[in-house]
């Protein structure tokens, strides 16, 4: 087969090196950057040239990076003459086809390279789109790869890009860019560029298939385990285990409930985590800009903890009017001159309470509590699911006999 003849000026040296260059920086290996445009490359010229599915052959991309070497060829049909209906994309007259293989007969097929300036005529529109899209699938792939052992975990990240009209921010994560969605971010931040910023993955792909949309590599800053890390960060005792954090509740931007819980009697759960002056609680409230954190107590007993959830406000009573799992709800009595104090403003401490401790909390003060507000419902019992029947032995018998027969 002829040698492709090498257009003059062409050259292909800036091509890879910007190859090299975008794969060191996104830690991606070249080959599979090569790979994407060397699909995208195919799949455009495939449907330029109106090619079926089937015909995968039909149009070859050689990317050699270590020689640098860039070959694009289409089989092509081979034809007597030109006549009316003649397709040069597709088919060749046999004179020209002798010249690459002197073999050649009308009807065969002979695969012949694309002038690179012919092809940019072509498809190179087309395939700038589907090279982007293949970079973008090979790097979700990658953060999969790197990410995956660290969901649910808080990492470092910088600023990178600030998009003005949504206010959507790109932020830089080990050498790669992750989207920051302005619904992710805490609500009256501005983010600035170069600006370091812990967020929460929340989010990773474990396994990656080519052109699923469904990859992805979720990062929020609005988060509620966002804070239980910080925490962890924060407070030596958090991170060995000595006190634990048994729940948390948040409205991003505005106030966090965590729930705390010592695993060593020598040692104050609380105090461990506000810290001496304030200053491990003063640390975690400086990275989410001054959302204001209630650290309290966790008890197993219900009561209890719905107590110390409603905190600063002191509950007079608690009363569990529905033990129902699924409709759990109780009954808080407050002093008089503390009942708007254990609701908070617009709610939120209520509201903070009940997704802290998973009942449903209705707060009355004690001057309006009546004798039918403590009345509990009963307990629902779930039916048992009945136990198999274990068949008679004629039915057994019977069963042998049919599985014998057969």
């Amino acid at each position: 087969m002829a040698k492709r003849k090498t257009v003059k000026g062409e050259d292909y040296g800036d091509f890879y090196e910007n190859l090299a260059a975008l794969a060191e920086e996104k830690g991606i290996d070249s080959e599979i950057l090569a790979e994407k445009i060397k699909y995208a490359i195919e799949k455009s010229l495939k449907s330029n040239l109106h090619f079926d599915d089937e015909e995968e052959d039909y149009v070859q991309v050689d990317i050699d990076i270590v020689n640098k070497r860039f070959d694009v060829s289409i089989m092509k049909e081979v034809i007597e003459v030109v006549d009316t209906l003649y397709e040069p994309e597709k088919e060749i007259v046999l004179e020209e086809a002798r010249k690459i293989d002197p073999r050649l007969e009308v009807g065969d097929r002979v695969r012949c390279p694309i002038d690179t300036k012919e092809f940019k005529r072509i498809a190179a529109k087309n395939a700038k789109d589907l090279i982007r899209q293949g970079f973008s699938n090979a790097e979700r792939q990658h953060l999969s790869e790197i990410w995956g052992e660290y969901e649910n975990e808080a990492v470092s990240a910088t600023v990178t890009r600030i998009e003005p009209k949504t206010g959507h921010a790109t932020v830089e994560i080990n050498r790669n860019e992750v989207m920051l969605p302005r619904s992710e971010q805490i609500p009256g931040e501005v983010l600035e560029v170069g600006q370091v910023v812990k967020v929460y993955i929340s989010g990773v792909s474990k396994e990656y298939k080519e052109g699923d949309k469904n990859q992805y590599l979720k990062v929020s800053r609005t988060d509620k385990w966002l804070i239980k890390r910080l925490f962890e960060l924060e407070c030596p005792e958090i991170y060995d285990g000595t006190v634990e954090i048994k729940a948390v509740s948040r409205a991003p931007g505005s106030r966090s409930k965590v729930a705390v819980i010592s695993n060593d009697p020598n040692v104050d759960a609380v105090g461990a985590c506000i810290g001496p002056q304030k200053s491990r609680i003063n640390a975690v409230t400086k990275e989410i800009k001054g959302e204001k954190v209630d650290v309290v107590l966790y008890s197993d007993v219900p009561e209890e903890f719905i107590k110390q959830a409603l905190k600063p406000a002191d509950a007079v009573k608690v009363v569990v009017t529905n033990p129902n799992p699924d409709k759990r709800a109780c009954k808080v009595v407050v002093p008089d001159n503390q009942l708007s104090l254990a609701i908070g403003n617009k709610g939120q401490n209520a509201w903070l309470a009940a997704k802290l401790t998973g009942y449903k909390i209705d707060i009355k003060s004690e001057s309006t509590v009546t004798p039918e507000d403590f009345i509990v419902a009963p307990l629902e019992v779930q039916p048992e699911e009945p136990e198999p029947e274990e068949p008679k032995p004629e039915e057994t018998a019977a069963e042998n006999m049919s599985e014998t027969a057969e």
